[in-house]
Parts: C-alpha cells; sequence; structure tokens
C-alpha cells in the first residue's frame, strides 16, 4: 500500500484528521506535515514541507486541504515532482490519476463532507494512471 504526506492549514485541519483516519484504517502509512490545530495556518508553510519530501523522493503521494482547496495546490504545485490535482467530486480525483498523474489530492474543506471526501480520497487510491497518449502531456508539465 502507499505511503502518504498529509498537510492542511486550520480551515482544512478537522477534515485532514477524518482522512487520515480513514486511510490509517486502509492501511495506508500517513506522514502529517501539519498543521495540528485549528489555529491559525498559513497553507504554503505545509504544503511546502509536503512537496519538498516528494521532490527528494521521500513520498509519492499526498493528500492537501484547505479551505477552497486552491492555495495548497497552488503553493505544492510549486515543486517540480508534485502534481497536485483540486478535487471536489471523486470524478475529478479519477480524471486527476487517470490523464494526469496526479500523485497529491487537493480537499475544499469548506465546500465537501467529510462522506464526500472519503469517496473523493478512495478514487483517487483505487485509480491508476492510464499512460498512453497521457504521458507526452504530463511529460510536458515540469519546466526544464
Amino acid at each position: 500500500m502507499k505511503r502518504f504526506g498529509l498537510c492542511s492549514d486550520h480551515a482544512g485541519f478537522l477534515l485532514k484528521e477524518e482522512v487520515k483516519k480513514m486511510l490509517e484504517d486502509q492501511g495506508v502509512e500517513c506522514i502529517d506535515f501539519g498543521c495540528y490545530s485549528e489555529e491559525r495556518a498559513d497553507y504554503p508553510d505545509f504544503a511546502h514541507r509536503l512537496g519538498e519530501a516528494i521532490d527528494k523522493g521521500e513520498l509519492e503521494w499526498g493528500v492537501a486541504i484547505c479551505g477552497s482547496g486552491n492555495g495548497i495546490s497552488m503553493a505544492l504545485n510549486k515543486h517540480p515532482r508534485v502534481r497536485a490535482a483540486l478535487s471536489w467530486t471523486a470524478e475529478l480525483a479519477q480524471l486527476g490519476r487517470a490523464h494526469n498523474d496526479a500523485n497529491v489530492l487537493s480537499l475544499p474543506a469548506r465546500f465537501i463532507s467529510v462522506a464526500e471526501a472519503q469517496e473523493i480520497v478512495m478514487a483517487f487510491l483505487s485509480t491508476d494512471f492510464e499512460g498512453g497518449r497521457h504521458e507526452a502531456r504530463v511529460a510536458k508539465i515540469p519546466l526544464q
């Protein structure tokens, strides 16, 4: 099973804790890069910790959560080995994996329920990259 890094800001903290519990219940090892409470926190501080771990090859996968999912995804996508996909439905998570080889799932805590988040995470976990015609596109994402 995959090892996942997790990160959030204060708005995503409670949902991150629920996602972490669900992943651990599935036998997934989780590395929590913060934040660790609902106290105000800046998403880049935690996103960059996860992104650096992926860049260094310490982890391949992650789930990142902030209020809208946008800011944390933007910060993560600054890292050359990260392909973070913002998903608020299971179908978007599947497409992020299948077509874009996403390795980080970004979730919008203020717009989805815990049950929706669980469904989205399971879709992300269970979908493989299709390769084929998508490989050339994914190879063009990093700036050389």
